[in-house]
């Protein structure tokens, strides 16, 4: 099943008029490996979001619609923990035990904290 990110990578490589041999070998991978990634059987490498960006000389409208289609169709999130303090680290854990559970109305008011972040 294509992915969202298997999508934006397709159409990238068809405005560009590249075949998936080309794309692939720009990330230094196989072309079954990326077709693999498009088709959702293997996860988007995060490394490859700045590597297309930047090779693909996308702009700030380009990246963003590449960073959604990677959240869109990521399973997990990975969060490195190591250099937070304890209070950090608690809450992150308890945002990921309560994920689940949290209605719309909790959902709004966190992404409200966060996007008055920015």
């Amino acid at each position: 099943m294509l992915t969202a990110i298997g999508r934006y990578l397709r159409k990238l490589r068809i405005d560009r008029g590249e075949l998936l041999k080309d794309m692939s070998d720009r990330l230094g991978v196989t072309a079954s490996y990326l077709s693999a990634v498009e088709n959702g059987k293997r996860a988007f490498p995060t490394e490859w979001a700045k590597k297309i960006g930047d090779d693909y000389e996308l702009d700030s409208s380009g990246r963003a619609e590449l960073e959604n289609a990677v959240t869109e169709s990521a399973d997990s999130v990975k969060i490195e923990l190591s250099a937070v303090n304890g209070s950090r680290k608690n809450l992150a854990f308890a945002f990921a035990r309560k994920f689940e559970t949290l209605d719309e109305a909790e959902l709004a008011k966190i992404r409200k904290i966060l996007e008055d972040k920015e």
